[in-house]
């Protein structure tokens, strides 16, 4: 893992505490070259990661950067999977059906037949890699080496307690992608004893970590228990809090924790990009 990892919140509308700043957002970043503007940025000052939702205009950027690989030796991408909002609006538009074949993977003729089997078998698990494999197809050619579930399946799959989804997941993505699936949760205390119990062994595991517990499930003093007794590898995100908190104060907190692996985080300038990569190195 990268000690510096960039995200794409800020690309696509997402900001926790501002919608009218989701809105510039995502008016500014409309079109991918002012998406590729960014991670040009990013990638100069020597960051080479991209942590990703498996957006429609994601595939747009994986085009950008495939076409240019003499530009990009090194770019590597974490694709996090499902992207819930791509399927939801596509079953509200289309259908299931017209959903299901927007999506297929191979021929429609064939996922169609796959998914249906699927569901009549109740093969939950089959179901899991179909939707794996098509939310991976944008990346192909591509370096993926991290492949994280997102919080809304993970957390879902915490509620319902099914264990063996995060091993056939993890399973999954060793096999077919040859390699590491990550977790995104919003609960990382109960999130690591399941892992735990699932024999997951050093997880890669991605929460918001920062010092007022925002969107922290289980408060900030189980989180930093966690984070120095447990044995997992911790990708912090939502350091700032969504603006919450000043960057050098935000960071300090989450640099002074040191058995954090990762920090990932948004940005849209140069400026803030820079000034957020400096702060993380000196402070270690």
């Amino acid at each position: 893992m990268d000690r510096i990892v960039l995200g794409d919140n800020q690309f696509f509308g997402i900001n926790h505490m501002s919608e009218e700043k989701a809105r510039d957002q995502a008016m500014r970043f409309a079109h991918t070259r002012a998406i590729m503007d960014v991670l040009d940025v990013a990638y100069d000052l020597g960051i080479r990661t991209f942590m990703c939702t498996t957006h429609d205009r994601i595939g747009e950027v994986c085009e950008a950067i495939r076409a240019k690989p003499s530009r990009y030796p090194d770019f590597q991408f974490y694709p996090c999977m499902p992207y819930a909002h791509k399927y939801a609006n596509a079953a509200g538009q289309l259908g299931m059906l017209g959903a299901l074949k927007k999506f297929a993977p191979n021929t429609m003729l064939d996922t169609i037949v796959k998914g249906a089997v699927s569901a009549l078998r109740r093969d939950v698990y089959g179901l899991m890699q179909l939707l794996v494999d098509t939310e991976m197809r944008p990346f192909a050619g591509l370096a993926t080496k991290v492949v994280f579930l997102q919080n809304v399946v993970t957390d879902l799959l915490l509620g319902l307690d099914f264990k063996a989804m995060f091993v056939a997941f993890a399973d999954h993505i060793r096999q077919r992608y040859n390699a590491e699936a990550g977790f995104i949760t919003m609960n990382l205390p109960r999130l690591l004893d399941t892992l735990d119990a699932c024999g997951i062994v050093n997880p890669l595991v991605c929460s918001s970590i920062n010092k007022i517990g925002f969107r922290m499930c289980g408060g900030v003093e189980a989180y930093e228990r966690a984070i120095a007794t447990r044995t997992f590898r911790p990708l912090a995100m939502s350091v700032f809090a969504s603006g919450a908190i000043p960057p050098a104060e935000a960071l300090a907190y989450v640099c002074g924790q040191k058995k954090i692996t990762s920090i990932v985080f948004g940005a849209s300038t140069e400026a803030h990009i820079r000034q957020t990569k400096e702060l993380i190195e000196r402070l270690g």
